[in-house]
């Protein structure tokens, strides 16, 4: 019998919610009957919902683990959930698993600012602090959006260039093999176009629903994955493997969210299946107890509940910011 799942047949499950967010999102579009305030609320908070729970868990998983044996339907659900989810999935691989897994939210070292381009850190008040909240969600929403629509728009009209002025950094981000980076350069396209294609069919149906449900649910789910991933690094230890995250243990949460808490654990191995991540704590169970570090009594996009979070990283003065790979800091004031 010839395989299908590349890691796990319960990925099947991710797919299917992935074909569900396109046709609840063709039903509400279709059903949508006019502007009433309730009518209103309750499509914005459904679309939400969906993008959000999308972005946070199975676009997610998905750039770090894809689900299908066959690079063709794995083609296919990167342009499924780039229509979803308001941004190209090719993308979402290129910026998280090839930058952010790669700096771990660091504060930058020396004079430099942070590496990973959607650290905590960046245009925080002071050096080595973490950004505001507010800022970082909700500035960063509203960037999101802004660079997704410029995205689209390149997609169709500029032709002539591989990447568009919003994928700055991108270049170092590509494979440095030819024929992956064509590759990779022509499923970003695709993923845009397609993801083009589907706003212009939202607003053909309703103009009127696209631009007061469709849109603004898209800048409410960016500001909520902000702040999810916000949390799961706030007051961690940047640079060491095994405290440079914030994970959540929650077992009801863990099981309708895939093992989406278990982050300390996912920033350690990014390529373990989801399905694994709990073995993974097992794993390291020695070092990750080794280590003072911060575990969340809620999950990451209600840590602003957590008021009495440990902040690690303040341990650790700005020009004292080198550590080695294997979790243990040049300064013992890092853990101690």
């Amino acid at each position: 019998m010839m395989a299908i799942w590349r890691y796990s047949p319960w990925d099947a499950v991710m797919f299917a919610l992935s074909i569900l967010h396109t046709v609840a999102t063709i039903t509400l579009v279709v059903y949508w009957n006019g502007f009433t305030i309730m009518g209103w609320l309750t499509h914005v908070i459904l679309l939400t919902l969906m993008t959000t729970y999308n972005i946070v868990v199975i676009s997610h998983f998905f750039t770090h683990t894809p689900w299908f044996v066959s690079n063709a339907l794995n083609m296919f659900v990167s342009i499924l959930n780039s229509m979803n989810i308001g941004q190209s999935i090719q993308s979402y691989h290129l910026s998280h698993v090839r930058n952010h897994h790669k700096y771990n939210n660091d504060r930058g070292v020396g004079e430099s600012g942070p590496q990973d381009t959607s650290s905590t850190f960046i245009n925080g008040k002071e050096r080595g602090e973490h950004n505001t909240l507010w800022n970082y969600s909700t500035i960063g929403g509203i960037f999101t959006l802004y660079n997704s629509l410029m995205r689209m728009l390149w997609a169709i009209f500029i032709w002539h260039k591989p990447l568009s002025k919003a994928d700055k950094g991108y270049e170092k981000l590509l494979s440095r093999v030819k024929v992956r980076r064509m590759k990779e350069l022509w499923q970003l396209r695709l993923d845009r176009l397609f993801q083009a294609m589907w706003v212009i069919i939202l607003f053909t149906w309703s103009w009127e629903w696209s631009l007061f449900c469709y849109l603004p649910s898209l800048y409410f789910a960016f500001v909520l994955v902000n702040i999810q991933n916000y949390y799961e690094h706030y007051g961690a230890l940047p640079g060491n493997k095994f405290a440079n995250s914030v994970s959540y243990y929650g077992r009801v949460y863990n099981f309708l969210m895939f093992n989406d808490g278990y982050h300390q654990e996912h920033h350690i191995s990014g390529n373990t299946h989801w399905s694994l991540l709990p073995d993974l704590r097992r794993k390291y169970s020695t070092q990750l107890s080794a280590q003072k570090r911060v575990i969340s009594p809620v999950p990451a996009i209600l840590g602003f509940l957590h008021r009495h979070r440990s902040l690690l990283h303040r341990s650790i003065y700005p020009m004292d910011f080198k550590m080695h790979r294997d979790g243990k800091g040049t300064n013992p004031r890092e853990h101690r």
